[in-house]
């Protein structure tokens, strides 16, 4: 094996792009495999193993696949894991025995403003060894394609908020599905919400009134698409400002175990386009009220007899 290196202590890149886009959507395309796949890497790279354990002390293992068929494998571990702030990993390239040929750790930083979501990575290289300096010197050039692709896939049709809830998974799902909970949550702060009905199956429909504080009714009407027990539920949703344009989108929500009494929930919002989405989050304040509604789940669990 060759021998390593040690860098100076100065070798550190910094790269800085900003997405038109939500941080929890950015966050995510860093953090789950399948998303990841479709940008890690320089123009005409592939992932066709993708694995990245996105928890403090999982590991990564990737291939990425060159446009002229050459496999290029990767090694790392997360050393720090903050949704949706924060990403501290350490990786490098591998060699034909499995390793290290050069070593980066690096620190990726999220930060929101007005539905722009600054993303400042920084590299500082650990450890190098003979001959990897065809891999080293090209690292910017590749990171700042590979933040080009992220980009095509982030600027999109989507809303993505996620919260860690203190409640156990069985708690939110019941907040979630039963109507007597959800009158008392749903809703961005200062709004009510209203049921007709909730039949709460595949097929079924729920249809309910959201009304603002200054009086103005929001009719909705859902149909459910998808129901997991306690992992996760899809529908169809239609609606929007009494007498005004109407809205769909198809919603998931996802609820994950990330610890004792401790829930993840995460809802994605999937419009027709990104110009619908974009008229939302404009004329509705759509990521904000996402963001109220679940702040109020969080108050009301509490309140739930266990």
């Amino acid at each position: 094996m060759p021998a390593k290196n040690k860098p100076s202590p100065d070798q550190e890149i910094v790269i800085t792009r900003d997405f038109a886009a939500q941080r929890e959507l950015v966050f995510l395309a860093w953090t789950e495999p399948e998303r990841l796949a479709r940008w890690w890497g320089p123009k005409g790279f592939t992932n066709p193993v993708c694995q990245w354990d996105a928890r403090a002390g999982g590991k990564i293992y990737d291939v990425m696949r060159g446009p002229d068929g050459t496999d290029y494998p990767m090694g790392g571990q997360f050393t720090e894991v903050s949704p949706p702030e924060k990403l501290v990993m350490t990786c490098g390239a591998l060699d034909a025995k499995g390793a290290l040929m050069f070593e980066f750790r690096h620190t990726i930083t999220f930060m929101e403003e007005k539905g722009t979501t600054t993303v400042t990575v920084r590299s500082r290289l650990l450890t190098t060894s003979e001959g990897s300096d065809r891999f080293t010197n090209g690292y910017r050039a590749g990171m700042t394609q590979s933040l080009e692709r992220l980009a095509g896939l982030v600027e999109t049709n989507e809303i993505v908020v996620s919260r860690v809830l203190s409640a156990p998974r069985a708690l939110v799902w019941q907040a979630m599905t039963d109507p007597q909970h959800v009158v008392k949550w749903w809703g961005p702060r200062g709004f009510s919400t209203t049921i007709k009905r909730m039949d709460f199956r595949v097929g079924g429909v729920w249809e309910h009134i959201m009304r603002g504080p200054d009086g103005v009714n929001y009719p909705n009407k859902s149909v459910f698409k998808e129901i997991v027990l306690q992992e996760r539920i899809v529908y169809s949703h239609g609606g929007g400002r009494e007498d005004g344009p109407g809205v769909s989108f198809t919603a998931t929500w996802t609820f994950e175990d990330v610890g004792p009494d401790q829930t993840r929930l995460t809802v994605r919002h999937v419009f027709p386009s990104a110009e619908m989405r974009d008229r939302i989050v404009r004329e509705f304040g759509a990521i904000e009220g996402a963001k109220q509604t679940m702040a109020r789940l969080a108050e009301h669990l509490p309140t739930m007899p266990r």
